[in-house]
């Protein structure tokens, strides 16, 4: 009997189990941190100096910092978000096409182009919806022939015309059928007068033509003084008389929707004419 006690004594060893002091026992029962993760303390010394308790218990109750996370890496690859980037790079700082040369044409062409590839096919008679809205122009790649008009006759920019080409818009309704283009313009005046700002509107109608091609018709010109002048209502240009008017109205024309989303949109036009349009 006793070599069997003796065996069981070698086989199943006991350990004298720690003795917290009471008020750190109470601390660590009481405490929120060990109630939530459901964790023990053990000690595997019976006593501790005060020191290394308090500093165990700072360790537990301390709460690790909230770190933010961090912002989503940029479009990358031949996402739309990136492609749209990549457009908008490359048509900026060319005065809405006023300053592009012959590369930064081919660079704004070639943007657009796989934009419109990663689009797919334009189909207005489902999503007409879609061109609602006023548009502002940011570039116009027939701007670089120098003319206002850009691939259609208009008047020359230069230093010896007094024209300032300031902002050009898109208003399109499409329960109406308008289609308006809102030009910006600063005429210069004989010194000491001050430049007359206007805002020249050219309203046409459109019609769809296919699933992304779209054809205007002019209707008439207004004219109104903006800035100090402001207080002139508006005055409408006469059109020609029929017998006097070109076979064909460089007013009018056909151009296709290449690309539109919410925010942005590509046309080309029948003079191979590349337009770029942000919403405003």
């Amino acid at each position: 009997m006793a070599s069997l006690r003796a065996c069981c004594s070698l086989a199943s060893p006991s350990f004298a189990v720690p003795r917290l002091r009471p008020d750190a026992t109470q601390a660590l029962k009481s405490s929120p941190v060990r109630t939530h993760l459901g964790l023990g303390v053990s000690f595997t010394r019976r006593r501790r100096r005060e020191s290394s308790e308090k500093l165990l218990v700072k360790s537990v109750l301390d709460e690790a910092p909230v770190v933010d996370p961090s912002p989503p890496p940029p479009p990358q690859g031949d996402s739309i978000a990136f492609l749209k980037l990549k457009l908008l790079s490359a048509v900026s700082g060319l005065n809405r096409g006023l300053a592009a040369s012959e590369e930064d044409l081919r660079i704004a062409d070639s943007a657009a182009k796989e934009l419109e590839s990663a689009g797919g096919p334009v189909d207005l008679s489902k999503d007409l919806d879609t061109l609602q809205g006023r548009w502002k122009l940011i570039y116009s790649s027939a701007f670089s022939s120098r003319s206002l008009g850009g691939s259609r006759p208009g008047p020359p920019t230069g230093r010896l015309l007094p024209i300032t080409l300031g902002q050009v818009f898109q208003r399109i309704d499409v329960f109406s059928k308008d289609f308006d283009n809102i030009v910006e313009l600063e005429l210069g005046t004989p010194w000491p007068l001050p430049p007359v700002e206007v805002t020249a509107t050219l309203a046409h109608k459109f019609e769809l033509l296919g699933s992304g091609k779209m054809k205007i018709i002019f209707e008439k010109t207004s004219v109104k003084a903006t800035g100090n002048l402001s207080q002139l209502p508006p005055i409408e240009l006469p059109r020609l008389p029929s017998e006097l008017r070109p076979p064909t109205d460089t007013r009018s024309g056909e151009f296709e929707v290449t690309y539109v989303d919410a925010d942005l949109r590509i046309t080309r036009g029948d003079r191979g004419e590349l337009r770029v349009f942000v919403i405003s």
